[in-house]
């Protein structure tokens, strides 16, 4: 039973109170407004009417159907003027048919339509009405009111419009003219919209011409643009010519209270209600409505009569209640949107669960477990209260299905991980709307399944608007990825729950449920008092004294609540009435009759901390209020369950009572108010308008707005367009506007432009008014992520001064928007005054001002101070909620205007308030457990905290004097997070410096303090420490720090300098949470030598373009018939490659036509060489570029001129052949390196005549060492023979292209260098500050939408647009994304797709199902793992213009020949395996990419946007405008390059090394940028120390690792290693590991191991999320590892070999990896036998040819030798063993079956047949025969030769490659010949030898020094097929040693 007291529950107490007197100041002012209001705001419509509305909605009944155009729709437009020039020919068909709301067919609407005119042309109004009534039906009454009304018009109009020609019309127009005023009006009117019509299609055609003309194509707000015809096109030219009103938002927003009546004025109250007018009020007696009578045929669901795995949620519940009945259907087994609309009490948790457990049955395993990391599940309740309540009720029903259940509150956060393990998210609906206003954490939001609203009436709030966005964003979500999410709706019974249906989405037929208050489970009656005195203290003891008797009513019978005002009239109004009772001596009722409660009362009140309970509880009396502490609240709930005391809370306790009672006691004035409210006859209307600024900033920050028009579709969404569709007038729209502007469009743009307005004048977003495009700031990003209103971001904006101090930085703090309502109360002075004495920073303000009290109460939370007044203690916990988010934010604005020394304080700050202490307190502080009398003591001392790492724990002990607190202590000083950093610096031109910062955690990792991560903010200030030139956040992660070895983690980095040169720049890298964790690393520059100023470029001569007649040869002009002439570039350069013979380097900006030059240089060679003598090689630095002009030359050159153009492949033997064959070579660096490195033995090396090197400027790359000495060789090699070889360069603009051009020696005039803004097609490079999240994959999510918005503006009219992502991985995501977006705009055609017709034949060819989707709308996707078909019939859809859009990962940017007019680089970082982190492109790279944005023939710009990282904008803006420098890498790469040319014989001593170093690059440069390469000074001196220090170090290195000796300290010879090292392309480390570890017994494991261990395997990239993969991987191989390091490259390339070799796919980019592993393992193998076979160790050796083998094919040495055939499985082969009779187990039993037993017993096709068939003759069949030359007289000690001869059987065809699917590419066969001697496992002999038809090899080795008969065996062994190896065991006699006499007899 209930009372209710003083008041509106609106009025938030804390915010209205004038403390002397517990009533509301403001009421009588809302009086007074809501009387004058009334009048303006009266809906002008009759009385009846008005009854009519009341009725039809207060009846609960559901007659409101028909969605919101209907019926109702009319009613609203009841005084609706209709606009003459909307109607033509058939306006009134398509009016009736809306009026029948499109249920009517067309040819009898037309009847109709024809019928209806033939009325209203006769006869008067009420005839008319009549007629009209009988034709068209009854429930259409204001339908045909409006006709009436508009008689007239529709009549003379229609005739019009139908006029067949103008003689008609003007007939028409004259009868209209003589018939009186009303219609001479019509056609008045009808001239004037003319005019305007012929003026509007004027200006309609200059605005065509704007760029704007693109909004007007798209297509409007929804996809049905057919009903709104005109007015829709309107509306949006609208948006055009920029005429949208200013609104002010705050007037439109609603006032609470009051206010809200003018939308009801009636009240019907139930039957029997009375009233009772009393002195000073007056009271309303409702009685309570009975329950209604249950029908028979209504069922109650048994809990028993559930699915099983649904029960164990309902244990101890027998059934379900009414209402959870009823909605048990649809709840547990659909999965509809659920509005459950029902009394309180009613019990709809369990419908919530209900609703869960539908859920968890899609995820629910065969075998009856759960799969629960499918899916999550969001439950919004609206108090933090409730969460917690919510939390305890969901863990304990769903412990069984193993779901765990977290609350996600302002109290409680969740880390990541902790959310990835929840199920079930418990939060408040700010906190989801904080977390799904990040796109960053999409990432686990895109796993909800349901989201369960409760409370979802709180719409009504001033909460509300959190609700509307987080619904509007979830179904705008479900719309764009198609996922469905549920949403489920509970809330108390409500007048208008159909709009709340239409709102959450809900299906009015299925889902929307609604109880009226008649299931109350406890009937509730109830009173309300209404008191018209006025003056407040009369008014005050009235009411107190109107409770006090309406308690006593009850008192001793039922326990009364009363629920107050604000936390301090709970014990006001609790001692009014105990003192009233006391004076009338009835506190006698308010206690129980026995003394055992007496007696607990009396204890409790001796516990309780709250001074007003110890008072009151000894009466029986007890308050409750959440400013009390959590203790004291428990125990008054306990208490009062049990009985002992009277409190306040709601009233109607099912358990308990048969009914309830509820008594409202307020002003008379509100009283209308209440009675409205309590019995549901008030609509819950939507607060949007209060926050649609922020609501529009956040979602323009989320991605998901990116324009006006956007944001008008997103404002579709909302209740508040529910609602104003509904009641136009409450929101402040006209009565008849609806008539006007169906679809509210206008308004919408008039809300949003003003939203956008504020928001840009606050510098949120900027908002082009022109094109209505948006785009969020750094400011917008701030307020959305800390959920800050955009007041408080303008005042911080306006205040902060880079020179403000910590006085000033508390008080701004103070001055925010949040804290607008708090005042100061009287009592409350004193206290603060106090305070004000007590907290450390100067308050300068007055305590008058609020702000001085927020400022207080921030101050005292940090100092930990106790507070005493309740009211203080409420404002408190209100300022430390929005503390840390409001200190952060104002952290981040400081940081990004780059002010250093106001970032250090507003981050300390920040801290401060984090940890609740203050920084000059000591940091030991932060860890628990420490006494406070030694955290004092230290305090005391004068110790500065760096001390302290250097004292042992013994000396601290006795610091304190305590020693045996010295050990903890220690422990915990070196917890304290602390880093040490290294800096190395490298000047990169002369404003500006590369920074590589090596960080190094110096501290002891707890997971328990630390967690999984410690977050720093890196800073770099300049000198004076005033100015921040580069931040950025850093997570040290936990495996950096392990036990045995700290991992270092590496930032880079590019600071700007100018001149003159400041003496330093400051490091600061501070910790994000830890108070006392900062370092400070000083970079200086004292001796900093900035490079050389660079020569300008080349200027493009204004030549004449040159015709291809230039070429002078038929033959060749024909090969550029494309061209009319060639471009200016190729024209200036022409001359020196195609008439002179010198060394030439073009350096120009991608795409500007340099492979033409290069052809100049070809078809010069051609032309002067004869045929045979002509031998050019093109590099290509990258295997995609080698391709793409493969295919390019070969049909040019080759088709067209007859040429041999060749690629290399890697595989030695065959490149030579090649090489001799060509006369155009085509290579990669490193292929060309391994060949070149012999030259001295290869002539063909020598004759080349022209070399040309493509994109040299990548000699500055990952691959560029090898292109420097490549180069530097061929250099060398023409100055060592006559052979004049002819060098010829190709690169982008460079900035030191002097440096390169001399280096390759070209003279002045073969050097030309571009500069970068010189291109064929001009290039706009718009560089976005992309999304500035942390998370990477997280920030390439939220790029999606701008890349989609960027395409869609920049690319219009179906130009095409290629968008380069960092992997393949989000290549196929974007394109994904694209897709839908496009989906979601574009409606029925996909808006990407071009030329649909053609499409299908090619799609039918696509593997890959993904790309097929994608391509069908318009998106293709190319990547490294997409078969060869797909990318070529990408490729040819994207180049022939079927599809505009096409998605490339960064890696494909180099070999794609596609072009588009738009290029979007999306996230300018690729996760870098090598590094293990994410790096930035390169450079080059991003150059290369915005090459792509160029059609030379087709367009006249080109266009490229970047999204990037915010701190990389400036370096990139720099470079892409300007040409950059390259720099040699060399000296990190010198050991394998001396190696090879100590072995080649280039470097015989150390002086010719270091003459070698001359001819490279580096040499160039090393004067140039001194530092860059680590030099001190320029001088002689210096740089030839230098040298040498290189010289010796790179061969010291080589010596001991045994692959060169050094003589005399000078000499150098090369050894056994260094020529297989040189021999195979291996690098010297792997070499010696391979010679260090082997070893005679190793085994499989053993050489797997060590194979994997191979320096080459280093840089396979070790992606995140690979681990699990790999994880799974390893536990399924033959061989195990002991403890295992999954970030090791090493074991990914074991693991990889095991996989292939049990044939396990693996998929993605570990396929990709999986070919690099094996393309390598075949050159490392056969180096590591030969490393093997110079130990001699024979068993070994053939265990290194039988992995050969099994690289080759993908197969186990112990597997079925068949699993080698095409089609052969497992299976398969298992049954050919088992064959009965014999046993068929080798490749050559099978070929000897006799066809019918083959096909019977391997049952395969045909065709699969003839592939074992053609395998079986491919398979290498060789006849082998063998004799030991002059075997008779052999003597001990002499060399034996062994002849053997090798024929192989061939059935006429000749020997390919070899037949191996598996491996990455064509392989040719090779051979070993081996002799060894298996006794003493020794090896004598071995050769290697390639086999066509016949060949005889000798083999020679040492007799054994002993006579006697020795016995040996021979091997033939092949490398790349099982099963087709030999052995044969031979011996031979060897007789005595002969005497030297013999020896000369035998000579």
């Amino acid at each position: 039973m209930g009372v209710m007291v003083p008041g509106s529950p609106f009025a938030n107490g804390d915010d209205v109170l004038n403390d002397d007197v517990g009533v509301a100041v403001e009421f009588d002012e809302e009086n007074e407004d809501a009387e004058e209001d009334s009048d303006l705001d009266m809906v002008p419509e009759t009385e009846e009417e008005d009854d009519d509305v009341a009725e039809e909605s207060g009846s609960g009944a559901m007659q409101m159907g028909g969605g919101i155009d209907g019926a109702e729709m009319w009613e609203a437009n009841e005084g609706t003027n209709l606009n003459v020039q909307d109607i033509d020919a058939y306006w009134l068909q398509r009016e009736i048919s809306q009026a029948y709301e499109q249920k009517i067919d067309p040819q009898q609407c037309q009847k109709l339509a024809e019928e209806v005119l033939l009325l209203l042309a006769e006869g008067d109004d009420r005839e008319v009405e009549t007629k009209l009534l009988l034709h068209i039906q009854f429930d259409k009454f204001s339908f045909i009111k409006f006709l009436l009304r508009n008689r007239l018009k529709i009549v003379w109009c229609t005739r019009l419009v139908r006029s067949k020609d103008q003689e008609e019309r003007k007939q028409i127009e004259e009868d209209m003219t003589g018939s009186g005023p009303d219609l001479a009006g019509i056609l008045e009117q009808l001239h004037a919209t003319r005019e305007t019509a012929k003026e509007r299609q004027k200006n309609l055609e200059k605005s065509i011409r704007e760029e704007a003309r693109r909004l007007k194509d798209e297509t409007g707000g929804d996809g049905d643009r057919g009903r709104r015809g005109l007015i829709d096109r309107d509306a949006e030219s609208s948006w055009l010519k920029g005429q949208p009103q200013l609104l002010n938002l705050d007037n439109i927003a609603f006032e609470h209270g009051t206010g809200l009546l003018i939308a009801n004025k009636r009240c019907d109250l139930p039957a029997g209600s009375f009233k009772h007018q009393r002195k000073g009020y007056e009271e309303v007696h409702v009685p309570a409505l009975k329950p209604r009578a249950i029908p028979p045929h209504e069922r109650f669901v048994k809990i028993s009569e559930m699915p099983d795995w649904a029960q164990p949620a309902f244990e101890g519940m027998q059934q379900l209640n009414r209402v959870q009945s009823k909605v048990y259907d649809t709840a547990l087994f659909k999965a509809d949107n659920i509005l459950l609309c029902a009394p309180t009490g009613a019990g709809k948790t369990n419908v919530a669960v209900l609703t869960i457990l539908q859920q968890i049955a899609l995820n629910r395993n065969l075998d009856g477990s759960f799969n629960n990391s499918n899916y999550k599940i969001v439950y919004v309740a609206p108090m933090k209260a409730l969460v917690a309540e919510v939390v305890g009720n969901l863990s304990n029903r769903l412990q069984e299905y193993g779901i765990q259940v977290k609350e996600l509150s302002g109290d409680q956060s969740m880390t990541r991980h902790q959310i990835e393990e929840t199920q079930i998210i418990v939060t408040t609906p700010e906190k989801w709307d904080i977390i799904t206003r990040k796109s960053g954490d999409r990432t686990y939001t895109q796993l909800v399944k349901l989201i369960i609203i409760d409370e979802i009436h709180l719409l009504h709030d001033n909460r509300g608007p959190v609700l509307e966005s987080i619904v509007a964003r979830t179904v705008r979500q479900i719309e764009t990825t198609k996922e469905n999410i549920r949403l489920v709706g509970l809330s108390a019974t409500l007048p208008n729950f159909e709009d709340v249906a239409l709102f959450l989405r809900v299906d009015l037929e299925k889902g929307l449920f609604h109880f009226d208050n008649s299931y109350r489970p406890v009937p509730l009656s109830q009173q309300y008092i209404g008191i018209n005195i006025n003056k407040p203290l009369q008014r005050f003891q009235l009411m107190n004294g109107i409770c006090y008797e309406k308690v006593m009513n009850v008192a001793g019978k039922h326990q009364v609540l009363i629920f107050v005002h604000s936390r301090k009239e709970t014990a006001k109004t609790a001692r009014a009435i105990r003192d009233t009772a006391l004076a009338d001596g009835t506190l006698s009722r308010f206690l129980r009759e026995d003394g055992a409660s007496r007696e607990i009362l009396q204890t409790d009140s001796e516990l309780v901390k709250s001074n007003d309970l110890k008072d009151l509880m000894p009466f029986g009396f007890a308050i409750h209020h959440a400013g009390m502490t959590r203790g004291d609240r428990q125990l008054v709930e306990e208490r009062f369950r049990d009985s002992h005391v009277q409190m306040l809370g709601r009233a109607g306790r099912p358990q308990y009572d048969s009914y309830g009672e509820g008594i409202i006691i307020t002003g008379h004035s509100e009283l209308q108010y209440y009675l409205s409210l309590m019995n549901q006859q008030l609509p819950i209307e939507s607060q949007f308008v209060s926050k649609l600024a922020d609501q529009l900033n956040a979602e323009i920050v989320l991605g998901s707005v990116q324009n006006a028009r956007e944001a008008c579709h997103w404002l579709g969404y909302t209740y508040l367009y529910v609602r104003m569709l509904r009641n136009p007038t409450l929101y402040g729209l006209a009565p008849d506007v609806l008539t006007r502007d169906i679809t509210l469009e206008e308004r919408r743009v008039d809300l949003i432009h003003s939203a956008a307005t504020i928001l840009d004048k606050n510098n949120l977003v900027k908002y082009d008014r022109k094109s209505g495009y948006f785009q969020a700031t750094d400011l917008g990003r701030i307020a959305s992520y800390y959920y800050i209103t955009h007041g408080t971001i303008s005042t911080y904006n306006e205040h902060l001064k880079p020179t403000m101090g910590d006085i000033e930085l508390c008080h701004l703090f103070s001055l925010s928007e949040e804290f607008k309502y708090v005042t100061v109360r009287q009592d409350e002075k004193m206290e603060l005054t106090k305070l004000m004495d007590r907290v450390p920073i100067p308050i300068k303000e007055s305590l008058e001002e609020p702000s001085a009290k927020i400022n207080v109460l921030l101050q005292a939370y940090i100092s930990q101070l106790k507070l005493e007044g309740l009211s203080l203690t409420s404002d408190m916990v209100f300022v430390t909620q929005s503390a840390g988010r409001l200190m952060r934010a104002l952290f981040e604005i400081v940081l990004k205007r780059g002010w250093a020394r106001l970032a250090e304080k507003a981050l300390n700050l920040c801290k401060m308030i984090n940890k609740r202490m203050w920084s000059v307190q000591t940091p030991l502080r932060q860890f628990h457990g420490i006494l406070n009398k030694i955290l004092m003591m230290l305090e005391k001392k004068d110790l500065s905290w760096e001390r302290y790492y250097d004292l042992k724990p013994q000396e601290i002990g006795e610091l304190i004097r305590f020693p045996k607190m010295g050990k903890t202590l220690h422990k915990l000083i070196h917890q304290l997070p602390k880093l040490n950093l290294a800096a190395h610096v490298q000047p990169i031109t002369r404003t500006m410096l590369r920074v590589e910062l090596t960080i190094t955690a110096d501290f002891l990792w707890d997971e328990n303090i630390h967690g999984y991560v410690e977050p720093f903010w890196v800073i770099v200030e300049d000198n004076n420490g005033d100015s921040i030139l580069h931040h950025e956040y850093f997570m040290l992660k936990r495996q950096s720090v392990d036990e045995e070895q700290v991992v270092d983690h590496t930032l880079d980095f590019t600071l700007l300098i100018y001149e003159p040169l400041p003496p330093q720049y400051f490091i600061r890298v501070v910790s994000d949470k830890w108070l006392g964790s900062q370092t400070v690393l000083p970079i200086s520059f004292r001796h900093l030598i900035l490079p050389e100023k660079y020569p300008p470029p080349t200027e493009l001569l204004d030549l004449q373009p040159l015709p291809v007649t230039a070429l002078r040869n038929p033959s060749y002009e024909v090969l550029y018939q494309d061209f009319k002439h060639f471009n200016p570039v190729q024209t200036q350069v022409f001359t020196a490659l195609y008439n002179t013979d010198d060394n030439v380097l073009v350096a120009a900006p991608t795409a500007s036509g340099k492979t033409t030059c290069a052809e100049f240089a070809i078809l010069r060679n051609h032309q002067k060489e004869p045929e045979c003598g002509m031998r050019a090689v093109y590099i290509a630095p990258l295997e995609a570029i080698a391709k793409e002009r493969y295919r390019d030359w070969e049909r040019k050159f080759g088709q067209g001129l007859g040429m041999r153009v060749v690629k290399l492949t890697g595989e030695t033997a065959t490149d030579l052949k090649l090489l001799e064959r060509g006369q155009v070579i085509i290579s990669t660096p490193e292929r060309w390196d391994a060949l070149s490195r012999r030259w001295k033995l290869q002539k063909y090396v020598q004759q080349v005549s022209l070399f040309i090197i493509d994109e040299l400027h990548l000699i500055g790359g990952q691959g560029g060492p090898v292109l420097e000495v490549i180069v530097s060789r061929m250099r060398y090699i023409a100055s060592k023979i006559e052979n004049k070889i002819r060098i010829v360069a190709l690169s982008s603009s460079l900035a030191n292209a002097k440096d390169l051009g001399e280096w390759i020696g070209a003279t002045s005039h073969g050097l030309f260098n571009f500069p970068p803004g010189v291109r064929p097609v001009p290039l706009e490079i718009q560089i976005q500050q992309g999304v500035d999240i942390a998370n990477f994959e997280a920030r390439m999510q939220a790029m999606t939408k701008t890349t989609y918005t960027s395409i869609v503006q920049h690319a219009k009219n179906g130009k095409p647009a290629i968008v380069f992502v960092p992997t393949r991985k989000h290549v196929q995501l974007t394109a994904v994304d694209l897709m839908t977006y496009s989906c979601v705009d574009g409606g029925e055609k996909p808006a990407f797709l071009l030329r649909s017709n053609e499409l299908e034949p090619f799609i039918g060819k696509i593997k890959e199902e993904m790309l097929r989707a994608t391509l069908y709308h318009g998106v293709g996707y190319l990547h490294e793992g997409l078969s060869s078909l797909d990318q070529e019939v990408v490729s040819h859809l994207f180049g022939a213009g079927l599809i505009q859009v096409c998605v490339m990962s960064s890696l494909i940017c180099w070999g794609s020949p596609l072009s588009a007019h738009l290029v979007v680089v999306m996230g300018t970082q690729y996760y870098d395996g090598h590094g293990g982190a994410h790096t930035d492109y390169p450079v080059i790279d991003l150059l290369q990419m915005t090459g792509h944005a160029s059609r030379p023939l087709l367009d006249n710009s080109g266009k490229c946007v970047i999204l990037c990282h915010a701190p990389r904008k400036e370096y990139y803006k720099k470079f892409l405008h300007e040409a950059f420098p390259v720099e040699s890498h060399l000296h990190h790469f010198l050991h394998d390059n001396f190696n090879a040319e100590v072995v080649a014989g280039v470097i015989e001593n150390k002086q010719d090394a270091v003459d070698y170093l001359t001819w490279t690059f580096m040499y160039r440069r090393l004067t140039q940028n001194p530092n860059y390469y680590n030099l001190q000074g320029v001088g002689h001196r210096h740089l030839s120390d230098h040298l040498s220090e290189l010289v010796e170090n790179a061969l010291a290195d080589l010596e001991k690792s045994k692959c060169v000796s050094i003589e005399d300290g000078m000499d150098l010879s090369p050894l056994n290693l260094g020529m297989i090292a040189s021999y195979y392309y291996i690098s010297y480390t792997t070499i010696e590991r391979f010679s260090s570890s082997l070893t005679p017994r190793t085994k499989m494991k053993g050489l797997l191991e060590i194979l994997s261990s191979a320096s080459e395997y280093m840089q396979l990239p070790i992606r995140p999320g690979e681990e699990e993969v790999l994880r799974r991987l390893i536990n399924h191989q033959r061989f195990s590892f002991e403890n295992p390091k999954y970030a090791d490259p090493h074991v990914k390339a074991n693991v990889l070999l095991q996989a292939h070799f049990s044939r396990q796919s693996v998929g993605g980019n570990l396929a990709l990896d999986q070919r690099e592993v094996l393309f390598n393992a075949s050159r490392l193998l056969q180096a590591m036998i030969y490393v093997i076979s110079s130990n001699g160790w024979l068993n070994c050796a053939l265990l290194a040819m039988e992995v050969s083998q099994m690289v080759t094919q993908g197969m186990w040495e112990r597997d079925s030798m068949l699993l080698q055939l095409p089609h052969l499985t497992k299976e398969l082969a298992k049954k050919c063993q088992e064959n009965l009779g014999k046993s068929i187990e080798t490749v050559f039993d099978l070929v000897e079956m006799e066809d019918d037993e083959r096909r019977e017993l391997l049952q395969l096709s045909d065709s699969h047949l003839l592939d074992i068939v053609r395998f079986c003759n491919q398979f290498p069949n060789i006849d082998m025969s063998y004799e030991v030359m002059d075997g008779d007289n052999m003597r001990a000690g002499e060399d034996i030769t062994l002849l053997v001869t090798l024929a192989r059987d061939l059935e006429g065809t000749e020997v390919g490659p070899v037949d191996a699917p598996r491996y990455p590419k064509a392989k040719e066969e090779g051979w070993w010949l081996v002799v060894g001697d298996t006794k003493s496992n020794l090896l004598l002999a071995i050769k290697r030898v390639s086999l066509q038809r016949k060949s005889k090899v000798k083999l020679e080795f040492a007799a054994p020094t002993d006579a006697g008969r020795k016995s040996y065996t021979l091997y033939f062994m092949c490398d790349s097929y099982l099963g087709c190896d030999q052995e044969y065991n031979f011996s031979v006699d060897v007789g005595e040693a002969a005497g030297p006499d013999e020896n000369s007899e035998r000579e």
